[in-house]
């Protein structure tokens, strides 16, 4: 027979086994059933912790790489560009492009300290139709012709 501590430590066992059960959505009905369960459950969220430290690794990475983004507005374009690095003479590079493509630079501002930053509106020389595409591709081109000649090779995303 039983003693009323014994009771209660039993009760005690299968609440937080039901707890356990509810906590890993488990269906099972024997403790060991839970426990195995729960030992699965732990598994998977091994898995997603291992799973998410590489998305964050590559999130990471995604930031070294440089980006383009160019939106028109109204007889322009707003252009901002982040590099991971700076490469010497990408901004000049950069301003060249702009300038072939018949494009002022009407306001701007850059950082080129251990990564590079530009974000410039630039007006269109009317007597050329230039689109974004042609803007961002000029502005990539510019980016991969100035940090190929300093001998770094950046990643460039082209999207």
């Amino acid at each position: 027979m039983m003693s009323s501590r014994e009771r209660k430590k039993a009760a005690a066992l299968q609440e937080k086994l039901q707890i356990l059960r509810s906590i890993t959505h488990s269906r099972a009905l024997s403790n060991t059933s839970i426990i195995m369960d729960a030992s699965k459950y732990i598994k998977e969220l091994k898995q997603k912790v291992v799973r998410l430290n590489q998305e964050i690794a590559c999130a990471q990475d995604a930031l070294r790489q440089n980006r383009v983004t160019v939106e028109t507005l109204g007889h322009g374009f707003l252009v901002n560009v982040f590099s991971g690095k700076s490469c010497p003479g990408l901004l000049v590079s950069i301003l060249e492009a702009f300038d072939e493509l018949g494009l002022s630079v009407l306001e701007a501002t850059a950082s080129c300290a251990d990564t590079f930053r530009l974000q410039a509106i630039g007006g269109e020389n009317l007597a050329e139709k230039v689109d974004e595409q042609a803007v961002k591709h000029a502005v990539l081109q510019a980016i991969r012709s100035c940090c190929s000649e300093t001998g770094r090779d950046h990643d460039v995303d082209d999207e």
